[in-house]
Formats: structure tokens, sequence, C-alpha cells
């Protein structure tokens, strides 16, 4: 949410890097940093080193949290929390996730077909896969999980099973 939140203050015609310095917490909430717009601004700041290193130290602070942290992201294990106990790679086909992310913004009210976002999904993929910095990649280490033919309730227990067997039991 992080990059989308820059991406959304890119949009309303902020400096890039400068959003990125100033984020905080409380725009995480903004329910339109679910948007396609925000999406598709997400992908493109992403692909600004500057920007990147600008988010890198508030995303780690917050992994540091006590009592841990879930995080969420193209480059989570890979760049920001490359020494997890536990990391998963979650993919599905450009199609699935197609499939879900147009029943989402329907549900919404937005009025985006389904090639539109099929296209921007096959995009911000190959956007981020050749970026130069922290490119799309599984980590090292880290258990791969395709939700392709997975219900979302499948893909959390799945989830589970893989840190559960990852973690000391307490």
């Amino acid at each position: 949410m992080l990059y989308r939140a820059v991406g959304a203050q890119v949009n309303a015609g902020l400096d890039a890097v400068e959003a990125a310095e100033s984020l905080t917490a409380g725009v995480l909430d903004d329910p339109g940093l679910r948007s396609s717009q925000a999406g598709q601004a997400a992908s493109k700041v992403a692909a600004m080193p500057a920007v990147r290193a600008a988010l890198k130290d508030f995303q780690r602070a917050f992994a540091r949290r006590a009592g841990g942290a879930v995080l969420d992201g193209r480059d989570i294990g890979t760049v920001i929390c490359p020494q997890a106990e536990v990391k998963l790679y979650v993919t599905a086909s450009a199609e699935a996730r197609a499939r879900r992310r147009h029943r989402e913004l329907a549900d919404r009210g937005d009025g985006i077909s389904y090639a539109e976002v099929l296209a921007d999904i096959e995009a911000r993929d190959e956007r981020d896969m050749n970026r130069s910095d922290a490119p799309l990649r599984a980590a090292e280490g880290a258990v791969t999980l395709d939700t392709t033919e997975m219900s979302i309730e499948d893909a959390v227990a799945a989830a589970t099973r893989a840190v559960e067997a990852r973690l000391p039991q307490a």
C-alpha cells in the first residue's frame, strides 16, 4: 500500500520522492488506494530508485515492531527483509489475478473492463520484473505458493501451513 499511497499523491500533483519521504501510516487507510489508478501509479513510482530508497527504512521499521509483522510486497523478501524467518512468494497466473481484481473493482463500481485489468497486470509484471532496482523475483528460501486455482480461504490455509512449518512452535 505504500507505493499505492505515493502513486496516488503523484497523481494528485506531488513529487514522487517528496511524497515518499513525507509518507505517514495514516494515509494507508484511504480506500482510494485500492483503485486501478493507484495500482498503475504504484508500479510506476516503484521503478524509481529514489522512491524505493525513501520507503525502505519505513518498511524495515514496520517489520521490526514488537510481536512481528506480516508484510506484503514485490521486494519484501529480497530487499526489505531478506533475513525474515518465513518468506512466501505468492503467485498466480495473470489471468487469475485479473479475474479477481476485475471482480473486486466491479463490486466497487469501477467500470474498467477485464481486458484493461489484464493488460494493466501484464504491464506491471513486465515493469516490475525488468526494473533495474529490486526486480520482482522469488527470494532465496521463499516458499512458493501458486494460488491460481485456489479460493482465498484455501490460499490463507496454505500460507498458514507454510508459516507454521517454518516457525518454531512456542
